[in-house]
């Protein structure tokens, strides 16, 4: 089964709104082997839509939409899917009541305006998606053998109709063609010198697997994707070419799943019970949400202090005024004494400290904007390193804690060992 996701709103188009659902969706379709083919964000106009739901259903077996179904004007969705499948619009009461209801609840002293009602029009064609959690529901029209999923754009709405809703019925369209991926996720090697070295292993691969590479800042990964119709067997095949690309680049490897530098990290300190804790400056805090946006962070991670001030830095941190005056916040000296004074006072076995010119301003010849120290603090030593990103402010932060994590990474590997 080929599938299509279409997101409708001018938001989406306009940058104002991240357009997560699509994202969330394809992970969703991959463990019932519905690949998707093409994701597609348009605008609320009604030719757009219509265009796109008849260009979809010439490539997918699957379209699923989300957005556009709001009570406003702004919301054309519904009148346009009615005349794109030739029917009308009617009204549920089941589900008008429970609109009611839902408005009472979060409104008890106003009266539902009229707009609200349209929330219970659907599709004559179609079963209603009943939603629970938001007004408005979803719709499943089957038509011409193809199958139209039409969502909330509202992402936890969204994600609870397709978590109770859709996958179940999706699950019995489970085609007998299998796919598998197998991943190898390696750190601290760039894409062309990774290729060089497994090049005769990719020679090797038999026309159902294909590598990927998939470069993302410090790491790539290597999807292996393969499909056929014995899924032990295939998955046994992927995973044997996945072991010998694993073997051929073992001291760059971070894992044999698909995983995040910072997922890597946490699982690693867990198992064997370490603790880590940040003193940043420039990433104002960025480190720590990237580890702790991660589920079971709190087993590893304690406390982070983001000195921005030099005050901060002397009476939270311990750095000596004297190492300040002298060699500046931007400095290997600082960053030391930051990362060190963040695990002791943390009492962690690993601190990562980050000091730097984020820009746009604040940049000297000496240290231009974009230049960044970091410093990791382990069990036996301390490392530190120097950058100069000269980028954005934003991309400067981004890839100061990619490297404060490789670093992290790479000083945890070697005390292992």
């Amino acid at each position: 089964m080929i599938a299509e996701i279409i997101t409708i709103g001018d938001e989406i188009l306009l940058g104002q709104v991240v357009d997560t659902n699509s994202t969330w969706i394809g992970q969703q379709l991959r463990p019932l082997n519905i690949a998707v083919r093409q994701i597609t964000s348009i605008s609320d106009k009604k030719a757009d839509i219509y265009a796109n739901l008849k260009s979809a259903a010439s490539r997918a077996d699957l379209i699923i939409v989300t957005g556009g179904l709001g009570p406003t004007k702004d919301d054309v969705t519904k009148d346009t899917i009615a005349a794109y499948f030739n029917t009308t619009l009617v009204r549920d009461e089941q589900v008008l009541l429970h609109v009611r209801k839902f408005f009472e609840r979060a409104a008890p002293d106003r009266v539902m305006p009229p707009a609200n009602f349209t929330q219970a029009d659907v599709l004559a064609c179609s079963e209603v998606l009943f939603n629970d959690v938001g007004t408005a529901p979803g719709m499943w029209v089957e038509q011409d053998g193809k199958i139209y999923v039409f969502l909330p754009g509202v992402p936890f709405e969204m994600k609870f109709l397709m978590e109770h809703r859709v996958l179940q019925r999706l699950e019995t369209f489970r085609p007998s063609l299998k796919y598998y991926h197998a991943h190898v996720i390696t750190i601290g090697i760039g894409e062309s010198f990774l290729a060089e070295k497994i090049a005769d292993i990719e020679a090797q691969l038999p026309a159902h697997i294909h590598l990927a590479y998939l470069p993302k800042l410090g790491l790539v990964r290597l999807r292996l994707s393969a499909e056929g119709n014995d899924m032990e067997a295939l998955k046994a095949e992927t995973d044997a070419f996945a072991l010998q690309i694993a073997d051929r680049v073992k001291p760059h490897v971070l894992a044999r799943k698909d995983i995040t530098l910072a997922e890597a990290i946490i699982e690693a300190f867990t198992q064997h019970g370490l603790k880590l804790a940040t003193a940043e400056s420039c990433t104002g805090g960025q480190v720590a949400a990237s580890i702790t946006a991660i589920p079971g962070a709190s087993t590893v991670f304690d406390c982070s202090i983001v000195a921005y001030h030099n005050r901060i830095k002397e009476q939270l941190l311990g750095v000596e005024e004297q190492v300040l005056r002298t060699h500046g916040a931007v400095s290997e000296q600082t960053v030391i004494q930051m990362a060190e004074g963040i695990k002791r006072v943390a009492a962690a076995d690993y601190g990562i400290a980050t000091s730097g010119i984020a820009g746009p301003n604040g940049g000297t010849p000496e240290k231009p904007v974009g230049t960044v120290w970091v410093a990791v603090s382990g069990r036996t030593k301390t490392v530190t390193k120097q950058f100069h990103f000269r980028n954005d402010r934003l991309i400067n932060i981004e890839r100061t804690v990619m490297q404060s994590l490789i670093m992290l990474w790479n000083l945890y590997k070697s005390e292992m060992q």
